[in-house]
């Protein structure tokens, strides 16, 4: 039976994640046990809060170490709303700028909105050859947050032993002044700003594309 693992550091509404896999026939367990989490057919890291909170969960559950390795080994990993942003280089908040794992290029900020947060469902704009998005381009997806980065630049990870291949693919939404992105894609790596599992069936079947990628 096909496996995944939702990483537990004390951040994400693990529930209903744990429940959306479930649903669709996976064996999930949720564990910070990083050899469950390394043999695993997929790693999903979620996250909800500030963004300099979960990264010091993260790294004091060994978590970090565990992303990398997962990706040096080619095997899926799926960051989910702050799961996503600490995939990212650095998190700014109030001023406050914490190191991210540094696996995309780019700083998550406030978003550039007279109301914030951004919450309730909205259409992104994904790219030309998106796994993730692939039958539930044009749909709606569920969003909660007040953070985001406006720019995905890859990194080259060869000093960490990670090749995630070619240029990735990013899916972007608007709101407010703000372009942000929505999911990034690039090899064994994905992450989405939105939440798939309170997306109903688009994101049901955006979770369908993922594990299809195991």
């Amino acid at each position: 039976m096909t496996s995944a693992v939702v990483f537990d550091y004390g951040f994400g509404n693990v529930r209903s994640m744990m429940r959306a896999l479930a649903n669709l026939d996976l064996d999930v367990t949720l564990t910070s046990d990083h050899r469950q989490a390394l043999e695993a057919d997929g790693l999903v890291v979620p996250g909800v809060g500030a963004f300099a909170a979960c990264m010091e969960g993260l790294k004091h559950e060994g978590g970090d170490r565990v992303v990398r390795e997962r990706l040096r080994r080619g095997r899926p990993v799926l960051g989910v709303c702050v799961g996503e942003q600490i995939m990212f280089s650095q998190g700014d908040e109030h001023g406050d700028i914490t190191k991210g794992l540094g696996l995309i290029g780019g700083s998550v900020d406030l978003l550039d909105a007279d109301v914030v947060p951004h919450m309730g469902w909205d259409t992104v704009e994904a790219p030309e050859g998106s796994v993730l998005l692939r039958g539930v381009e044009d749909e709606r997806f569920y969003f909660v947050h007040s953070y985001a980065s406006t720019e995905a630049t890859d990194v080259d990870l060869a000093d960490d032993g990670v090749d995630l291949g070619g240029p990735a693919r990013v899916t972007w939404c608007s709101y407010g002044r703000s372009r942000f992105v929505a999911a990034y894609e690039r090899g064994a790596l994905s992450a989405t700003q939105f939440h798939p599992e309170k997306s109903a069936e688009a994101g049901a079947q955006l979770l369908r594309n993922w594990i299809a990628t195991f």
